[in-house]
């Protein structure tokens, strides 16, 4: 059956990435990337739903799910990183053009990703997913305040409780119209590798990094500008850490991008939207096929 999802894992360097792969070999492939604190599991019900038609690939980040989470002293966790170990990942399944689906981490990511290679990018299905100053409102200033800070154990210390079990399942049910729609099982599953001993401290670590990424956010624009990538951008409202302030700047460059924006959703806007969400994508790359 072509919407068999496989549970596969690729050596790269020393790093181990799981991933989760479904549809025909030949179809137009679609890269799934996750954002924090979740895995590849947050696309575990999108997954069959698009593998009728297309090829997906849905990895986690190292440090994450399934993948290699070695110590924060063993291994640099960087969004640089992440997205060179990606590219390998494509180039091992023979997978050239593609679409992305960019979403929280996943989101500087994958635009790493496109910025370097965009004869590669057939589409951009962003989600929650921020290139934008406009998007790092108030929940980020302690954030911003560990960047320009970095040596400060007190401002890296008070970012630990987003690691916590409260805060994983705020990310999930906050802004959420209809709460009974998240499964526990969610923010029960992300916690249980974010338990994980020493996997605080890759947060922590990745917390800093993210201070990359508005530096690039020009890149990414002149991306945009520059080349139109089809682009999809499907939004929760209702998210505090990637508000919509920070969707509708991308309008600004991609003026012909399809908009959608769930006023009842959240950051995991999958969660409670799945066959909206994904009835939008299908036609969206169908489209541009």
């Amino acid at each position: 059956m072509t919407n068999e999802i496989k549970h596969q894992n690729a050596q790269i360097e020393d790093i181990n990435i799981f991933y989760r792969e479904s549809g025909p070999a030949d179809a137009p492939a679609i890269l799934l990337l996750h954002g924090f604190p979740t895995s590849s599991h947050m696309f575990r019900h999108l997954i069959p739903l698009l593998s009728e038609k297309y090829h997906v690939i849905a990895p986690d980040l190292p440090g994450f799910g399934f993948s290699s989470a070695l110590a924060h002293d063993q291994y640099e966790y960087s969004f640089d990183g992440f997205s060179l170990l990606l590219e390998k990942l494509l180039d091992g399944l023979n997978i050239d053009g593609f679409y992305i689906y960019l979403m929280d981490y996943g989101a500087p990511t994958g635009f790493r990703i496109a910025a370097r290679h965009p004869e590669r990018i057939k589409g951009l299905i962003i989600q929650n997913g921020n290139a934008y100053d406009e998007g790092l409102a108030d929940f980020w200033n302690p954030i911003k305040e560990y960047w320009n800070d970095p040596a400060n154990e007190e401002k890296r210390e008070a970012l630990r409780w987003l690691t916590s079990f409260d805060a994983t399942k705020w990310q999930y049910t906050h802004g959420v119209e209809r709460v009974e729609l998240v499964s526990p099982d969610t923010y029960t599953f992300d916690q249980s590798f974010l338990d994980r001993p020493g996997n605080q401290e890759i947060q922590l670590d990745l917390f800093l990094n993210y201070g990359t990424n508005p530096a690039l956010y020009p890149k990414w624009q002149e991306y945009f500008r520059k080349d139109q990538p089809p682009t999809l951008i499907v939004w929760g409202k209702g998210d505090e850490i990637f508000p919509a302030s920070g969707a509708y700047p991308y309008l600004r460059d991609l003026p012909n991008a399809e908009f959608h924006l769930f006023e009842d959703a959240g950051h995991f806007a999958l969660e409670t939207h799945l066959h909206q969400i994904a009835g939008l994508m299908i036609a969206f790359m169908d489209k541009n096929n």
